[in-house]
């Protein structure tokens, strides 16, 4: 008799200990905000590395590549070298679109405003329906679900092709026509190493 207890009491707790994961498998992502050190860390390097305005728009450095393996490589130095530059022309872009899409500020404030409400429902009391606790990511879920038909009619598609494609013709000609030869980079230069041995 106290083997079959002993059995039971051991199935209860594994199952209260799978429960109290997925509990925290779904909260999991509620607790993803700005203030993580990841994000702080790569906003943190893009503010570091973004490039002076007068470098970033020299006219005279814009020039046609001499040859298509030319061409790779100087669009692969530019994307690194300006990468943080080009995340704010993605960013002017899509804050320019933002605004001259009335419709879409206000479908964007309202479904913000909702999250906001929740959050501060949250913090004083939890949501429950039907005698069942509703998690915070569950809640925010419902207002993304109902969000998308207004973002729909506000024409958010378009808007998100017209940003992508604006970004990725300025942000292609911009690389493969600025001249990184021309940039002194300090950081790129390999220092010389060995002997220099000259031959008589």
């Amino acid at each position: 008799m106290i083997n079959s207890v002993d059995l039971e009491e051991v199935k209860v707790t594994d199952q209260h200990q799978e429960t109290t994961k997925g509990t925290e498998a779904m909260s999991l992502s509620s607790k993803i905000n700005l203030s993580s050190p990841l994000i702080r860390e790569w906003l943190m390097a893009r503010k570091t590395n973004i490039r002076p305005i007068g470098v970033f728009f020299s006219t005279s450095n814009f020039q046609v590549p001499p040859s298509a393996g030319r061409l790779t490589k100087r669009m692969y130095k530019n994307l690194d070298y300006f990468q943080s530059n080009y995340v704010l022309v993605f960013l002017v872009l899509f804050i320019y679109c933002i605004f001259t899409s009335p419709l879409l500020l206000v479908v964007m404030m309202l479904a913000g405003g909702a999250c906001y409400f929740i959050s501060t429902k949250n913090q004083q009391a939890k949501v429950t329906i039907a005698g069942h606790e509703v998690s915070l990511a569950g809640q925010y879920g419902l207002v993304a679900l109902c969000s998308i038909p207004l973002f729909l009619l506000a024409g958010a598609g378009g808007v998100v092709f017209w940003v992508l494609g604006a970004s990725i013709f300025v942000i292609s000609l911009h690389a493969a026509f600025y001249n990184y030869d021309a940039l002194e980079v300090q950081e790129d230069q390999e220092p010389l190493t060995g002997e220099i041995v000259e031959e008589v």
